[in-house]
């Protein structure tokens, strides 16, 4: 009998997830610096901000794709939280619908989950911005959701153009989220580490007033920039 597969609505399982061991190490480093290793070309999008009142964000992706303005398959996905997870919601970046609000992010903090990033809008924003639970979002309205579906659970999402994979770690703190892909994470670790301990000698030398910087006149003489 041929099986027939519903795109565009789905539940779905997760073959594998980020361990807890690795996601503890990435909570040593800055979101900037793990960036800085992934040379600089995977963002969630300047317009995903924090909007909880301080906390690191680390943990496996539980991936949500939703339609603008609807959340019945988040509603479906809170259920299926693990402890650490982070929730991912891909909502199109449209903000004229709040896609959660207070009581929804109750249940994923009371299930364990480590955080929620949405790509969309958020509503109940001071209740937010006086706890510690990590939530991300595009903006703020009072407008709430539809719950018609359709919708996905556990499918590759995209975040303002930066790809998350179900299981892979997703990261956060002030300066937003960004994706770390799972077969890749021990390699980007290593690499956001070292550049860490690269800025932290730099800061010891600006601190000891050793800190010298050649590349930049050698830079601006090989661009024959007038009077250097």
């Amino acid at each position: 009998m041929e099986t027939i597969v519903s795109i565009g609505f789905r539940v779905l399982a997760r073959s594998h997830k980020i361990s807890s061991d690795l996601v503890e190490k990435f909570r040593e480093l800055p979101v900037a610096n793990v960036s800085d290793g992934m040379q600089r070309l995977y963002a969630g999008g300047a317009r995903l901000r924090p909007m909880h009142a301080g906390g690191f964000l680390a943990g496996p992706a539980l991936t949500v794709r939703v339609p603008a303005g609807d959340n019945l398959m988040l509603h479906k996905a809170l259920q299926m939280i693990e402890p650490g997870d982070v929730v991912v919601v891909d909502a199109a970046g449209e903000t004229r619908n709040a896609i959660t609000g207070e009581l929804m992010m109750d249940i994923a903090k009371n299930k364990g989950a480590a955080g929620v990033v949405i790509y969309g809008a958020i509503r109940d924003s001071g209740y937010f911005a006086t706890r510690n639970f990590p939530i991300y979002a595009c903006g703020v309205t009072h407008r709430g959701p539809y719950r018609n579906g359709p919708g996905e659970i556990n499918v590759p999402v995209s975040v303002d153009g930066m790809l998350i994979n179900p299981g892979d770690l997703v990261i956060g703190d002030e300066d937003g989220v960004l994706c770390v892909p799972y077969a890749e994470a021990d390699e980007i670790y290593r690499a956001g580490k070292a550049k860490l301990a690269s800025e932290t000698m730099a800061r010891a030398l600006t601190e000891s007033g050793k800190l010298d910087k050649p590349w930049i006149d050698e830079t601006l003489r090989k661009l024959n920039c007038e009077g250097v």
